[in-house]
């Protein structure tokens, strides 16, 4: 890359950098007795966290809590705008049915070293259906215990809360054509790939699309790599067009790395060994080193899938394991390394931060995880004004690379954002 592009692209990494956790859709977990959180669309883990409004569609949102004892788990579902900050309506406003009701679905874990709980709840459900479209966080909090007494505070503030599960609901309204390339306003077939689209709005009135729109694009649905507050280009009539936007040239950073774990008995893709330490089974994956060139492989884009196949019913008979993961580096990167996937929400906290052994000469985390095919990155955070262009992985132009383009309208005097399109595009070079 020649000096001038990479100072570029460097002032564009530190920009995304910025933007880490804000605007941006985001599952939380509070508990660390509470394991795998998951939100998955119409029984479906590849799709988006998304359903269309007045459908048939319903996510279904799970998770494991680490103890047979029952927990009256309770949900209480909150109506978000684009910022995912609640929004100015009352429940009545946006669903129908009763709030704060308990998790009814729940079974303890069958013939695994790990005892735990687990629990699932579908929206909407026969006590609740959704109203309006736009962003819900799911507020799930322990009615077992209690966070404060006071009488007026609503229910679920009352008791400590173990999680917060994001999706959203679309009505579509207009429609949006978008396409991806390498051949970018600050590269050309070297580390970048720039967005282009277009919002089709023919029969659905916006009167000021700079006031009344809010557009997000997402890569790979990350919350540390999304972009908002992205203005038209050119305004047709019936036609919004975004293009030569240099807030939509993303890093093409590198196929994620995978590995899985199907069973305690058998190692399998980029597992080096599994040891028992009583009581409990331990995965030692093969050491990773730095990528300099792309690396194909058919990832998934960040997610994971739980599965044990000797199980009947993998929701709770299914065990965890320690996942041993290490980085070969020859010394300490000056910044901070940390793994991440959608098994960590892309949170970067010390639960997920890789710690320098000097003697081994790795960087080294362990992670408990339940038995599936995980992918996972190694996310590099400079310290510092010292910023570097992913250190480990690298960003190439070929890297196979899903966006999402979310489009929010809030007529000028109304109370919330509606979501009114959510369109997917892949970037590959076939």
């Amino acid at each position: 890359m020649k000096k001038t592009n990479c100072k570029r692209y460097i002032c564009f990494i530190v920009s995304i950098i910025l933007c880490i956790g804000l605007n941006a859709q985001r599952n939380v977990v509070y508990s660390p007795m509470l394991h795998t959180l998951q939100v998955i669309t119409n029984d479906d883990w590849m799709q988006p966290s998304v359903i269309n409004l007045n459908s048939d569609d319903f996510v279904t949102v799970s998770f494991d809590y680490f103890s047979h004892d029952y927990h009256r788990f309770a949900c209480h579902l909150v109506h978000c705008n684009a910022d995912w900050q609640p929004s100015e309506l009352f429940e009545v406003d946006y669903m129908d049915g009763f709030n704060d009701r308990p998790i009814e679905w729940y079974h303890n874990s069958l013939n695994t070293t790990f005892l735990y709980t687990h629990y699932a709840v579908d929206y909407p459900n026969e006590d609740l259906n959704i109203k309006v479209s736009g962003n819900y966080k799911l507020i799930i909090f322990d009615e077992d215990a209690e966070a404060a007494d006071y009488a007026s505070l609503p229910e679920y503030k009352k008791h400590p809360v173990v999680a917060e599960a994001c999706f959203r609901v679309v009505e579509p309204c207009v429609s949006v054509s978008a396409e991806v390339s390498s051949n970018t306003d600050i590269d050309t077939h070297v580390s970048s790939q720039q967005v282009s689209f277009s919002i089709h709005h023919n029969d659905y009135l916006i009167d000021r699309p700079e006031r009344d729109l809010k557009v997000f694009v997402s890569q790979n649905d990350r919350p540390d790599i999304t972009v908002d507050n992205i203005q038209p280009t050119y305004i047709n009539p019936g036609r919004l067009d975004y293009v030569h936007n240099k807030k939509l040239i993303f890093p093409g950073d590198n196929e994620f790395r995978r590995f899985e774990i199907i069973n305690m008995y058998n190692s399998s893709q980029r597992v080096d060994r599994i040891t028992f330490f009583d009581p409990y089974f331990h995965a030692e994956l093969l050491f990773d080193g730095r990528r300099r060139a792309y690396s194909f492989d058919s990832d998934h884009n960040g997610r994971f899938f739980i599965r044990y196949n000797l199980a009947e019913d993998t929701e709770y008979e299914t065990d965890y394991i320690f996942v041993h993961f290490k980085l070969e580096a020859p010394y300490p990167c000056g910044g901070r390394l940390y793994v991440a996937g959608k098994f960590s929400n892309y949170i970067y906290s010390p639960d997920y931060e890789m710690k320098y052994n000097s003697e081994s000469g790795y960087y080294e985390t362990t992670q408990l995880l339940k038995l599936g095919a995980y992918d996972y990155q190694y996310v590099y955070i400079p310290s510092g004004n010292n910023p570097a262009v992913n250190p480990v992985d690298g960003n190439f132009y070929e890297t196979e690379n899903e966006y999402t383009i979310s489009v929010y309208h809030r007529p000028f005097g109304d109370r919330y954002d509606h979501l009114i399109a959510v369109e997917q595009i892949v970037f590959s070079q076939d």
